[in-house]
C-alpha cells in the first residue's frame, strides 16, 4: 500500500480544514486511490506555527513517503523542497509559484515540485477595484494581511490599484486570531470605509471566517474576500477560484504521480474560471446598493 504525506499549516481534521481534506481525498478517489483501502496518508499539521514546518517535512521524508502534498501557501512547499530533492511534491493553494522560487515555470516546473496555483494573490488588485465600485464613497480602504506569509508584492499590487482608483490604502497586519479583533477596531480610528481581506491560508479556516463575518457585521465594515465560503456565511462579497476544486485537482495530481507520472512533466495548473459571489442581504444591512454591473457579472447572488 503506497503512503503519501500531507503537510499543512492548518490544524488537524476533523476541524476547520476538514472540507479541503475531503476535496483532496475526492481527487485521489478520482484516480482510484481510497484512503484506508489502497492508500495511507500521513498527516502533519503545523497548527499555524510556521517554524514547525521544517521538522514536520523532515519527518515525512524520514518515513520515505511516496509523495508529499502541501497546503497553506508557499512556506510548506519550501519546507518540503528544502527537505528533499527526490520525493515528488504537489502543492495546493500556492499562488505565484514562479515568483516564490518554487518552480522554474508553470509549463515546465522542473525538479520534483508541481501543483495547483489558485491565483489568489494575483487577484488582490481586482478585489480592490470591485470593492471600490461597490462602495464608491470610500476614500480610505484597508488591506488586511497576515504578517507571517504575506508577500510585499501583494501589498505593492494593491497599493498601485488604490493609486489608480484615487483612494488611500491603509495596511493592517495580524498574526493570530486574537489580533483580528483588534484589527477591526482600527477602521473607525483610521476613517476606513471598506476592507480588502488578503488571500492568506490563515484566513481560510472556518473559525477565522466566522470571526471575520461577525466582526464585519458588528462594525458595519464592507469587506471583500477571496473565497465564496465567506459570503455564504454572511460576508458581503468574494472573488476568486474554488478552494475545494483546487484541492481536488491536487489529489488527482498525486494519484497520477503514484501511477508513474513525473512532477517535472505535469505543468502547474491554474484556474480558468473565477467566482464572483455577492450577498444581497448583507449589502442591504450595510446600506449598500449593489451596482448592476456587479450583479450582471456575479456567478452567485445570495438573497
Amino acid at each position: 500500500m503506497p503512503v503519501i504525506g500531507f503537510l499543512s499549516i492548518g490544524v488537524a481534521a476533523p476541524g476547520p480544514f476538514a472540507p479541503i481534506v475531503a476535496a483532496f481525498r475526492q481527487g485521489l478517489s478520482d484516480t482510484g486511490y481510497v484512503e484506508g483501502q489502497n492508500l495511507a496518508i500521513e498527516y502533519r499539521w503545523a497548527e499555524g506555527q510556521y517554524d514547525r514546518l521544517p521538522a514536520l517535512a523532515a519527518d515525512l521524508v524520514a518515513r520515505n513517503v511516496g509523495v508529499i502534498a502541501t497546503a497553506g501557501g508557499p512556506m510548506p512547499v519550501r519546507a518540503a523542497k528544502n527537505a528533499t530533492s527526490t520525493i515528488p511534491i504537489v502543492f495546493m493553494g500556492t499562488s505565484d509559484p514562479v515568483g516564490n522560487g518554487l518552480v522554474a515555470s508553470l509549463a515546465r516546473p522542473g525538479g520534483n515540485v508541481t501543483g495547483i496555483s489558485p491565483m489568489q494573490t494575483e487577484l488582490m488588485a481586482k478585489r480592490l477595484d470591485l470593492l471600490s465600485d461597490l462602495v464608491p464613497r470610500a476614500q480610505v480602504i484597508a488591506l488586511l494581511v497576515a504578517t507571517e506569509s504575506q508577500t510585499e508584492r501583494v501589498i505593492g499590487d494593491v497599493q498601485e490599484a488604490a493609486r489608480v482608483k484615487g483612494v488611500q490604502l491603509v495596511i493592517l497586519k495580524v498574526s493570530s486570531e486574537s489580533e483580528i479583533d483588534a484589527a477591526f477596531e482600527s477602521p473607525a480610528e483610521l476613517h476606513v470605509s471598506a476592507l480588502v481581506v488578503a488571500a492568506d491560508p490563515f484566513f481560510g479556516a472556518t473559525t477565522v471566517r466566522d470571526q471575520f463575518v461577525a466582526l464585519a457585521s458588528r462594525h458595519a465594515v464592507p469587506a471583500i474576500y477571496s473565497w465564496r465560503e465567506y459570503p455564504a456565511a454572511g460576508g458581503l462579497i468574494s472573488y476568486g477560484s474554488s478552494i475545494p476544486d483546487n484541492f481536488r485537482q491536487a489529489g488527482i495530481y498525486v494519484g497520477r504521480i503514484l501511477k508513474g507520472a513525473k512532477p517535472s512533466d505535469l505543468p502547474v495548473q491554474q484556474p480558468t474560471t473565477f467566482e464572483l459571489v455577492v450577498n444581497l442581504k448583507t449589502a442591504k444591512e450595510l446600506g449598500l446598493t449593489v451596482p448592476p454591473s456587479i450583479l450582471a457579472r456575479a456567478n452567485e447572488v445570495i438573497e
